[in-house]
């Protein structure tokens, strides 16, 4: 596109497109790759919320403890698989450096996760001497809360 044809001398006074459409290109490639490995921790099909109240900051941060619960038989602590033995003494390690206000262990499980599993990862994480317990729900996308 820029370069002179016809032995003229005149200067071409259109923009060569060519190398930024490149440079794009790849930075798409790159953004495509990269944002699925963003998620952290195991995907659960959590169950949805009616009325949503604000969201706790510290689910997200790195030093939070969220069990998942995908089914079942599983149980995941950011994307470590443990048995349900194991899970209590993963826990201990994980609070043992926590100020007592910041003891709190999240639940994260599938819809499809029997309340008695729900129940046993409680019991043990309340072993641990853990009170805090919260449980993840996903917020309600659009739309109004119901009438009741």
């Amino acid at each position: 596109m820029g370069a002179s044809i016809g032995g003229t001398s005149e200067y071409n006074s259109e923009i060569n497109v060519t190398p930024m459409v490149d440079v794009m290109l790849v930075l798409l490639i790159i953004f495509m790759i990269v944002t699925p490995l963003l998620q952290q921790g195991v995907t659960v099909n959590i169950p949805k919320e009616l009325n949503t109240p604000e969201e706790d900051s510290e689910i997200t941060k790195d030093t939070s403890v969220v069990i998942s619960i995908p089914d079942n038989n599983n149980f995941y602590i950011g994307k470590d698989p443990f048995p349900l033995t194991a899970l209590g003494e993963k826990i201990q390690t994980m609070m043992k450096d926590k100020a007592p206000d910041k003891r709190i262990v999240y639940i994260k499980s599938g819809v499809e996760v029997d309340y008695g599993t729900v129940v046993q990862a409680i019991d043990t994480i309340r072993k641990q001497d853990i009170d805090k317990i919260g449980l993840v729900a996903d917020k309600k996308k659009g739309g109004a809360p119901p009438q009741s």
